[in-house]
């Protein structure tokens, strides 16, 4: 990683450019889109040429957008690499997550809603639930989960899931200093907490535990962005 750090852009790899090159773009995609456009001006900035950044996504929308939201996970994470977040409680810690993750991305907020309308698209729909899952396992790791039973399972699905409604209601959000939004995200999690009460209370009588659990996560949307 030092080593990577002390190269110029442009005697980077395409691998070792696309976090920088993307990160980059963010500041121009509000006036060109996630295109080709973007992909020369972040470039240009790096000091590198456009026709070898152009190679790095290929022309590819989607997968400049994967790259921002592999981007903005790893920011997050770094983030939480702290004493007093792990001290927190559960509960905390993935609030906590998720607020970060909105508020590091609330400088780039029309290049986030530009990548959310890609996602959305139907072509996009399986890597866009990739990337909302690794959105989510990110969360869960951060917060120290390392479970790899059904549960490694579940609590990404109601992560990704809550992730996706704070997200689209923080796109809308004009409330001071995103106001509302931490509101509306302290009540997913409250919702989340009782589905998790209520399931721990169900006592399957040798079926399957996905049974039950389906019908709550049938109620939680899969996000359009990462």
């Amino acid at each position: 990683m030092t080593e990577i750090a002390n190269l110029a852009p442009r005697d980077m790899t395409l691998d070792e450019l696309r976090p920088l090159l993307v990160e980059a773009m963010l500041p121009h995609v509000p006036f060109d889109g996630w295109s080709d456009k973007t992909v020369d001006a972040a470039a240009a900035d790096l000091g590198v040429a456009p026709a070898a950044a152009r190679l790095v996504f290929a022309g590819s929308a989607i997968a400049m957008v994967e790259a921002m939201i592999a981007g903005a996970d790893a920011k997050m994470a770094a983030a939480l690499d702290s004493d007093a977040f792990r001290a927190l409680k559960v509960r905390e810690k993935i609030t906590a997550a998720i607020r970060t993750r909105l508020e590091q991305a609330a400088p780039h907020r029309e290049a986030v809603r530009r990548a959310a309308h890609i996602l959305a698209q139907p072509q996009n729909a399986l890597r866009a639930m990739r990337a909302s899952w690794a959105t989510a396992d990110a969360i869960w790791r951060a917060a120290g989960d390392s479970s790899t039973d059904f549960n490694h399972y579940s609590k990404r699905t109601l992560a990704a899931g809550v992730y996706a409604a704070t997200l689209l209601y923080w796109l809308g959000d004009d409330s001071e200093d995103f106001a509302d939004t931490w509101a509306f995200l302290d009540r997913r999690i409250a919702d989340v907490m009782r589905i998790e009460t209520a399931k721990a209370k169900l006592k399957p009588s040798g079926g399957d535990e996905r049974l039950s659990l389906a019908r709550f996560l049938g109620r939680l949307r899969y996000p359009v962005e990462g």
